[in-house]
């Protein structure tokens, strides 16, 4: 059956049509909606991790009891699981495993760029890159299959622009192969030194086996055109944008398997055109090897390491002029993210910055609260880092910043990498003052459970892990919980964690405001009579909240009567609204 479907859904059914058996991930955009979409098939077994690199080491346990497995990620969560990941691409594997990396040219939701291919050339794992929908679909298949005979993970590399378009896809049904037996094979599985030593030959045969098999593999493949005075060499979406440019006009060499590279091919594409051109974003992978193997290609000097690549910005550098009605010339308004009306973050955020004190912010969507009127963040680094770089911040201090710096948190982060920080703060003694803003879900990725939520991936009721009793665990005796609704208590607590002599946490939690469960109360209105236009309701930037003609107004349409501004207002002009 043909159908549409965004990119991750086609990794989806292609996991399911391939017979895996279980996968464990982590949310991350732009990579989140495969394990949503494989998590709906009864026949697989899906959850959500604390973190990307017990997602991978999950995946490789069960790809060793011998049945086909699967982790997913973002670029970012790769770094996380580089540990398990070099190693396992010594010892191999005995069903398949497949791992998957989506990348975000653009940083569309991501605190860098970062080209995943050099991880794949690094590691010495073969890694596809499908171009569309039907090729994610496919790719997942055969990636199973090479996973098997070559023994070996395989890296799928994703990015926004597959991962979340939609094409054409035609669906098959689930065949399931039968589990391998596990055997236990020490020289093989158990990496201590002198098995490893035996393992890296075996891996270097088998990156050679593997570029011996791209030259005529069914993943790349050469495009005719009419006019050989250049040639085109692309992957991924970059693919897409030469096609839409220059049709069949010139050679196109498409990889849709990046590593390893299939040298013979290359050079025999290169010899048959008069110019080699290098079409790819980010950093120059497939360049780079071009010139190892000597060719002379064009491809940065003209394509930018940076940003996402386009038709327009494609058709400009290849000389090609944009067909009428595909460019874009009318300039778009910035619509800057913002914290949604009723945010449990906002009134804790007013209260850091009116305190003036040095905040070290972390990986969510409170990322938000650096932006203007807030401003209440002074670094965000990667997950987990609030709590680290406090407790080395304060150090570095000398006590000269004690009771005056904070760390946020929240809550899917902090079980994801900041509980190694907290143990640190304790094990080592800083006077830091932890902030987690546990909103009862992973909100910037889209409302994924996390094990702070009581409910696991498919919704049903599981193990709940109790904030307040795992910090007293690891050694913290100050554990305080806050409503961030109320301004004056998060205020009186905050200062009185940070003059205390040792380590404390907070605990600020309410639900996110766009939980289907969560009671909102009838939205405010304003008493215009009253409203003075002095503007104090606008210092905590609540889309909700309006000025025109010199009086506060509130869309009824978006507020949630938080009440966070009527604690604001010294002149009694915000109104509690009538229940409906």
């Amino acid at each position: 059956m043909k159908t549409l479907m965004l990119g991750n859904e086609a990794v989806a059914r292609g996991l399911y049509e391939a017979g895996c058996a279980v996968v464990s991930s982590y949310p991350g955009t732009p990579s989140t909606e495969i394990t949503e979409a494989v998590a709906k098939f009864p026949e697989v077994y899906a959850e959500w991790a604390p973190n990307e690199k017990v997602a991978m080491e999950t995946a490789f346990g069960a790809c060793l009891a011998g049945k086909r497995s699967f982790c997913g990620m973002k670029h970012v969560g790769l770094n996380v699981a580089a540990d398990p990941l070099f190693t396992i691409a010594y010892t191999g594997v005995n069903a398949g495993m497949i791992i998957a990396v989506a990348d975000d040219a653009g940083m569309h939701s991501s605190q860098n760029e970062q080209d995943s291919r050099h991880y794949a050339r690094s590691a010495k794992l073969p890694m596809l890159e499908p171009a569309d929908s039907a090729e994610a679909l496919a790719f997942t298949k055969a990636a199973y299959e090479l996973s098997e005979q070559f023994d070996t993970p395989v890296l799928l590399k994703m990015c926004t622009r597959v991962s979340h378009s939609q094409s054409v896809v035609e669906t098959g049904e689930r065949v399931e192969p039968p589990a391998r037996p596990y055997e236990k094979t020490p020289a093989k599985y158990i990496m201590m030194p002198g098995y490893a030593k035996l393992r890296h030959p075996v891996v270097e045969q088998r990156t050679q086996a593997l570029a011996d098999w791209a030259e005529s593999c069914p993943f790349n493949r050469v495009e005719a055109g009419t006019d050989h005075s250049m040639g085109i060499l692309t992957s991924s979406t970059s693919y897409q944008y030469v096609k839409e440019v220059v049709g069949d006009k010139y050679p196109v060499l498409k990889l849709g398997m990046v590593w390893p590279l299939p040298s013979k091919l290359i050079r025999d594409f290169a010899a048959g055109v008069d110019k080699l051109v290098v079409v790819e974003e980010l950093d120059g992978f497939l360049e780079t090897w071009c010139r190892e193997l000597g060719l002379d290609v064009e491809g940065k000097a003209s394509f930018s390491l940076i940003d996402e690549l386009s038709q327009n910005k494609v058709a400009a550098k290849l000389g090609t002029e944009p067909e009428a009605g595909k460019t874009l010339e009318t300039d778009i308004p910035n619509r800057p993210p913002v914290m949604c009306a009723g945010c449990p973050h906002r009134g804790l955020f007013y209260t850091l910055n009116k305190m003036k004190l040095t905040v070290l912010g972390d990986i969510g969507c409170y990322t938000l609260g650096a932006v203007a009127p807030l401003s209440a963040i002074d670094s965000t680094i990667c997950m987990g880092a609030s709590v680290s770089g406090i407790h080395g911040f304060l150090k570095a201090s000398g006590g000269q910043m004690d009771g005056k710096t904070v760390a946020v948190i929240g809550d899917s982060t902090f079980m994801h990498s900041g509980i190694t920080g907290l143990v640190n703060i304790a094990y080592n003694e800083s006077n830091a003052t932890v902030i987690i803003l546990d909103n009862s879900i992973t909100g910037m990725t889209g409302h994924q459970q996390n094990p702070t939520t009581g409910f696991n991936l498919k919704g049903d009721p599981c193990t709940k892990i109790d904030l307040e009793s795992l910090c007293k665990a690891v050694g913290i005796r100050r554990v305080r919980v806050v409503d961030p609704y109320d301004l004056s208590q998060c205020e009186q607590v905050i200062k009185e964690e940070l003059a205390a002599p040792e380590a404390s946490v907070v605990i600020s939690r309410r639900p996110c405001a766009l939980l289907k469960y969560v009671k909102h109360k009838a939205p405010l209105t304003v008493d215009t009579g009253k409203c003075v236009g002095c503007k104090a309701c606008m210092k905590i930037g609540c889309p909700a909240i309006s000025v025109t003609d010199g009086k506060a107004g509130v869309d009824a349409t978006l507020c949630v009567g938080c009440g966070v501004c009527q604690q604001l207002c010294k002149f009694d002009a915000l109104q509690t609204g009538e229940e409906v």
